[in-house]
């Protein structure tokens, strides 16, 4: 049978991998943001060059306004695809970090009430009251718990929904 020790153990190595997943998984999409923020930064840089010397090149004070309007369309479309995409992983991560979440509070209380459980079993506690009063209070605990992850695993649905990108509800 494990120990007190073995069972507060093995709880803390499940929050610690609960919590690598977390940052793992922050970091990815930090990443995936961040080669998205270049790649356009790139691409608009060097929209930037061709556009200068295509202005540079025109004689015309009437071509140069349209020149100059399309580079301005042409770059506000490239920003805003840019932050769209970053919108959609934005959301995307929102609705990983709400499972992660839920998946932390059902499993974390269940594996906590089951070590109490085990370590209530392991007391000489001889009255029967005494033993009722602590199974009460587990449950109650237990049913709080489960509210309590119900009602987080709706609060990031309804925040996911409410902050999922327009048209892709």
């Amino acid at each position: 049978m494990a120990t007190k020790q073995d069972q507060m153990n093995e709880l803390q190595k499940k929050n610690l991998e609960a919590a690598m997943r977390l940052a793992q998984l922050s970091i990815e999409n930090s990443q995936r943001i961040m080669e998205l923020q270049v790649t356009t930064a790139k691409t608009l840089f060097e929209d930037g060059v061709q556009n200068a010397k295509a202005m540079s090149a025109v004689k015309d004070p009437k071509d140069l306004m349209d020149l100059r309007t399309q580079f301005a369309q042409h770059t506000t479309e490239k920003m805003l695809a840019c932050a769209r995409e970053i919108a959609e992983i934005t959301a995307r991560t929102q609705n990983e970090v709400g499972k992660l979440v839920g998946e932390q509070l059902t499993t974390g209380s269940n594996d906590v009430f089951d070590a109490m459980q085990k370590m209530f079993k392991g007391m000489p506690i001889t009255d029967q009251n005494a033993m009722t009063a602590i199974q009460t209070a587990m449950d109650t605990t237990r049913a709080a718990f489960e509210q309590m992850t119900r009602a987080s695993s709706e609060a990031f649905q309804a925040f996911s929904t409410f902050n999922a990108p327009k048209g892709r509800k």
